[in-house]
């Protein structure tokens, strides 16, 4: 179900206010041409630049702006830096900046890689149109601090939940389990949360953090280990009291991340 806004504007337009900005004429072309066959979407600006991108959105109040990452003079996360407010949704496109694709998976910001195909630019615009709960300004927040502070572990990250997004903080996190194509979190408040996020990718995002994978299943964080007990595998108890069986092909990788830890 969409949210209110985005009710009343289909009954004004059909479609969703929408931007594209993009440095590459063909790419604009491109773009545009897929989002004919989606009528959910209404481009009111075509921009070639930050600078002219900055105008358009104060002139026409987007509800969804596609953000190119690598532009001249000021990049896509540059330009958002400019903005006061950003009170419309972003799905950003990028070629190739693989640093970029991961400061933005922290922040859960919708992303397109180039050459853009159009059954995942329906998916990311479907996304944005069933969207309950609107926290960009705390996924920017998010997204610009990994942009800027490239060695500094995020405090927190932005994972997606069953009832919309969740801003999760790291140190806040006990363990991490695999279910299928989802990921239970068990946090220190006894709260157990599911994101649609396999344990692969929750691994990927937690590599900077001292989480370590000990089974197939789980992921756990060295900060929160009271105890490992012997064994073929072993097995770790965790500060709430919980047991997570470690892997016998894990088991001299996670002694010697832990060491370090209770030394």
């Amino acid at each position: 179900m969409t949210n209110n806004l985005h009710n009343n504007h289909y009954r004004e337009t059909g479609g969703l206010k929408a931007i594209i900005i993009d440095d590459e004429p063909y790419c604009c072309e491109a773009l545009a041409t897929l989002l004919e066959d989606i009528p959910e979407v209404e481009i009111t600006a075509v921009c070639p630049n930050a600078a002219d991108a900055l105008a358009a959105i104060q002139k026409y109040s987007p509800e969804l702006v596609f953000l190119d990452v690598e532009m001249p003079k000021m990049n896509g996360f540059e330009m958002l830096e400019q903005l006061t407010t950003v009170n419309f949704e972003i799905i950003f496109t990028t070629s190739y900046d693989q640093y970029a694709l991961k400061a933005i998976r922290f922040s859960a910001i919708d992303y397109l890689l180039k050459p853009i195909d159009s059954e995942e630019l329906q998916r990311a615009v479907q996304k944005v149109i069933q969207r309950s709960q609107k926290p960009m300004a705390q996924q920017l927040e998010i997204l610009l601090q990994k942009i800027n502070q490239p060695t500094t572990p995020v405090k927190k990250i932005a994972l997606p939940t069953m009832e919309g997004l969740q801003m999760i903080l790291v140190d806040s996190i006990i363990s991490c389990e695999s279910d299928s194509n989802y990921t239970i979190l068990l946090l220190k408040n006894i709260k157990k949360i599911t994101v649609s996020r396999t344990l692969k990718e929750m691994e990927e995002l937690l590599d900077e953090h001292s989480f370590v994978r000990v089974h197939r299943c789980y992921l756990a964080n060295l900060n929160e280990v009271e105890k490992y007990v012997k064994g073929e595998g072993g097995y770790l108890v965790m500060s709430d009291g919980t047991t997570i069986d470690v892997a016998r092909n894990r088991k001299d990788i996670l002694l010697k991340k832990l060491l370090p830890y209770k030394e």
